[in-house]
C-alpha cells in the first residue's frame, strides 16, 4: 500500500514542478518582451524628440511656436480651494465718525486695510460713509461680526466664489510659458543667420507679453483670494427714529416752524423778485426813452392866418323902430 502511494505521488510532484518551472519561464519571457518593446517604443521616442529639437532650430526663422513639454502641464491641485469672498453691509449708527474709527480698527487689527472711502451729507445734514475693508480671508467672519455689533444692520450680502480650477489653470499656463520662453531664447542663442534672430526675436516678444499677462491674473486671483473684500455703507440715524420723546407740539416747535415758513417764503420772494428785477429795468429804460422822443418831436407847423373881410359885405341889419314913435 505505502510502495504504489508512494509511486503514484512521485509522478504528480514531478508534474507540479514542471508546471511552476513553465510558469516562471513563461513570466521572464513575458518581462522581457515587454522590456524590448518598451526600448524599442522608447528610441523612436527619443529621435522623435532629437528632430523635434533640430526641427525648432531649423526653422526658428519661421516663427513657429515650439511645443510644451509635458512636465510644465503636470501641475499639482493645491491641497486647499481658493475662494474669492466679498459681502456688503449697510449699518445705521447714531454717530458715523465713531463708528468708521471702529471699523478701521478692526480691519487693521486684522492685519488688513481700508481702501477708497467717501464722506457725503444729504440735505438733512445727516452723514453718509462708504468705505471698502480688506482683510484677510481667515478674520473675514470675526471682523464681519464686530461690524455687525456696531450699530443696527439695516442690509447685508455675502458671496463666495470657488476660483480654485482658474487658478490651478494659470498656474499651469504660467509655468508652460516660463518654459516656452527659454527654449525661444535657447534658440536665439544659438541663432547664426539675422533673418533667425529677427524672426526669434518677434516671437520672443510676443511670448513674453503672454507671459505678464497670465503673471497680472496670477498676481489679482492671489489677491482677491487672500483678503477679503468688506464695503461697509455707514449711515446716520433719522430724528424720527433717534429721539421720539414725545408727539406733542410746544410753543417753541411752532415759533421755529413759523420763523422757518416765513424765511422760506422771504427767501422765495427775493428770488422771485431777482427774477423779474431785469425784465422792469428793461420796461422802464423803454418806456423813459418813448417819454423822450414824444417830447421832443418835430415842431409844429402854425395855423393859417383868415383873410379880412370887407364891411360891405357883411349883411346890414335893419332899423329897429322904436314903440312911442309908431304911437305918434
Amino acid at each position: 500500500m505505502y510502495t504504489r502511494r508512494s509511486a503514484r505521488t512521485g509522478p504528480v510532484l514531478a508534474g507540479i514542478l514542471l508546471a511552476a518551472a513553465l510558469a516562471v519561464t513563461g513570466c521572464g519571457a513575458a518581462g522581457g518582451g515587454s522590456d524590448s518593446t518598451a526600448d524599442k517604443a522608447a528610441a523612436p521616442g527619443a529621435g522623435n524628440a532629437r528632430s523635434g529639437a533640430a526641427a525648432d532650430a531649423a526653422s526658428g526663422a519661421g516663427g513657429a511656436k515650439s511645443t510644451t513639454p509635458s512636465k510644465a502641464t503636470g501641475t499639482s491641485v493645491p491641497a486647499g480651494s481658493h475662494i474669492i469672498r466679498t459681502a456688503s453691509l449697510t449699518l445705521r449708527v447714531k454717530d458715523v465718525p465713531k463708528a468708521l474709527d471702529e471699523a478701521r480698527t478692526a480691519a487693521v487689527d486684522a492685519g488688513g486695510y481700508v481702501g477708497n472711502e467717501t464722506t457725503t451729507r444729504d440735505g438733512s445734514g445727516r452723514e453718509r460713509t462708504r468705505a471698502v475693508l480688506r482683510v484677510p480671508t481667515d478674520r473675514y467672519d470675526a471682523v464681519l461680526s464686530s461690524l455687525e455689533g456696531t450699530g443696527k444692520v439695516v442690509e447685508r450680502t455675502a458671496k463666495a466664489q470657488d476660483v480654485t480650477d482658474q487658478v490651478v489653470d494659470v498656474e499651469s499656463r504660467v509655468k508652460s510659458q516660463r518654459v516656452s520662453v527659454a527654449r525661444v531664447r535657447e534658440l536665439m542663442d544659438r541663432a547664426t543667420k539675422l533673418s533667425d534672430v529677427v524672426a526669434l526675436e518677434g516671437e520672443l516678444s510676443t511670448r513674453e507679453s503672454d507671459l505678464d499677462a497670465l503673471l497680472a491674473q496670477q498676481a489679482s486671483l492671489k489677491d482677491r483670494t487672500s483678503l477679503a473684500t468688506i464695503t461697509l455703507s455707514l449711515s446716520e440715524t433719522p430724528l424720527k427714529d433717534a429721539g421720539k420723546k414725545s408727539d406733542s407740539t410746544g410753543f417753541v416747535d411752532a415759533l421755529t416752524g413759523g420763523w422757518d415758513a416765513f424765511v422760506t417764503m422771504l427767501r422765495w420772494i427775493a428770488v422771485a423778485f431777482g427774477a423779474v428785477l431785469p425784465f422792469l429795468l428793461s420796461a422802464g429804460l423803454l418806456v423813459a426813452l418813448w417819454l423822450r422822443l414824444a417830447r421832443t418831436g418835430p415842431p409844429r407847423r402854425p395855423a393859417a392866418e383868415t383873410a379880412p373881410v370887407s364891411a360891405g359885405s357883411l349883411p346890414v341889419a335893419p332899423p329897429v323902430r322904436e314903440e312911442g314913435g309908431e304911437e305918434d
